[in-house]
C-alpha cells in the first residue's frame, strides 16, 4: 500500500509518541508504588506543600501539633496533615537518599519542598542557634551528577527562600545568608586538606543534602528549598557536635525551627490563589 507524502512519518511521530507515553505511565506507577511503600503513606495523603528532615523527633513534633499520625514506612516516615495542606517525610542522611526522595516526590508533583536541616556553621559571627538561608549549593557530595551536568549550579528555590527568610524576620531571628558545601564525607572536621578547600571556596556553611536535593528538584520540576539551623561550629576547637551537644540542641531548638517552616508553607499558601508575580 502507496502512503501519501508525510503519512508515514506522521504514523511513525504517533507510534513513538504513544511507546513514550506508556513509558512514562509505567515509570509514574513504579514510582508512587516506591513513594507508598518507602513511606508507608497512600499517594492520597501527600499534600501539595511538603517538609523534609533528617529527623525521628521534627516528624513526631508534626504528628501532635497537627493531631494526624505517624506513617512508618520500610525505608523513610511521614505524617500528612491534610487541614494545613503540609507534608512531612523524614527520609534519613545523605546525598543519595536526599536524590531518591525528591525524585519520589516528584511523582505527585507538589507545590513546593522545604528542607528543614541542620549545618554547620563555618563564618566566624556564626552561633548555634542562628539559621542559614542556602541560596545556592556547591556540588560536592557526586550523587546531583547523575541528575544534571556538574556545569549546572545548584540553586535553591527562590520562592521557597523568600517564605522561609519572611518567617525568620517577623520573628526577629538571626540568619545569615550565603553558599553551602555539600558534602558526601562525614567526618570531614578531620581533613586540614579539605579544610582548607572550604576557606578557599568562602562557603558559608556545610551539610550533606542541599546541593543534591536543589540539583535534582531542578531536574524534576519540584521546587525545593531549605531553611537550615546552624547546629555546630566545626572550623572552631570546641565547635564540633558531640552527643551531648546535640541533644541540647534538639531540646532548644527544633521545636521553633519546625514551627517557622510550617509558618512560612503556609504563608506560600494564603500567596497561592492571587499568584506569586514571579515563577519558582
Amino acid at each position: 500500500m502507496l502512503l501519501k507524502n508525510g503519512e508515514g512519518s506522521m504514523k511513525d511521530r504517533l507510534r513513538e509518541e504513544t511507546i513514550q507515553q506508556i513509558e512514562r505511565l509505567s515509570k509514574d506507577r513504579v514510582g508512587i508504588d516506591t513513594l507508598e511503600r518507602y513511606t508507608g503513606s497512600s499517594s492520597d495523603e501527600f499534600q501539595p506543600y511538603v517538609l523534609l528532615t533528617n529527623f525521628k523527633a521534627y516528624v513526631d513534633n508534626f504528628g501532635l501539633i497537627t493531631e494526624n499520625p505517624v506513617r512508618q514506612g520500610s525505608v523513610m516516615r511521614a505524617a500528612h496533615c491534610p487541614k494545613r495542606r503540609i507534608t512531612i517525610v523524614d527520609f534519613s542522611v545523605g546525598s543519595p537518599v536526599a536524590a531518591l526522595v525528591v525524585e519520589l516526590l516528584s511523582f505527585v508533583k507538589p507545590r513546593a519542598v522545604m528542607m528543614l536541616g541542620m549545618c554547620g556553621g563555618l563564618n566566624d559571627e556564626h552561633e548555634i542557634g542562628h539559621y542559614f538561608n542556602p541560596v545556592a549549593a556547591i556540588r560536592g557530595e557526586g550523587t546531583s551528577n547523575s541528575y544534571m551536568p556538574p556545569q549546572v549550579p545548584a540553586l535553591s528555590s527562590f520562592t521557597v527562600q523568600r517564605f522561609a527568610v519572611d518567617a525568620l524576620e517577623r520573628h526577629d531571628l538571626t540568619y545569615h545568608n550565603g553558599v553551602i558545601h555539600t558534602t558526601n564525607v562525614r567526618f570531614w572536621e578531620f581533613n586540614e586538606k579539605f579544610k582548607d578547600t572550604l576557606i578557599e571556596e568562602r562557603a558559608e556553611a556545610i551539610d550533606m543534602e542541599c546541593a543534591t536535593l536543589f540539583t535534582v528538584g531542578f531536574s524534576r520540576h519540584v521546587p525545593v528549598g531549605a531553611l537550615m539551623l546552624i547546629s555546630d561550629l566545626p572550623l572552631r576547637p570546641d565547635g564540633i557536635k558531640t552527643a551531648e551537644s546535640a541533644k541540647g540542641i534538639f531540646d532548644k531548638y527544633t521545636g521553633r525551627h519546625l514551627e517557622l517552616g510550617m509558618e512560612a508553607l503556609m504563608s506560600m499558601q494564603e500567596r497561592e490563589a492571587g499568584g506569586f508575580r514571579f515563577r519558582f
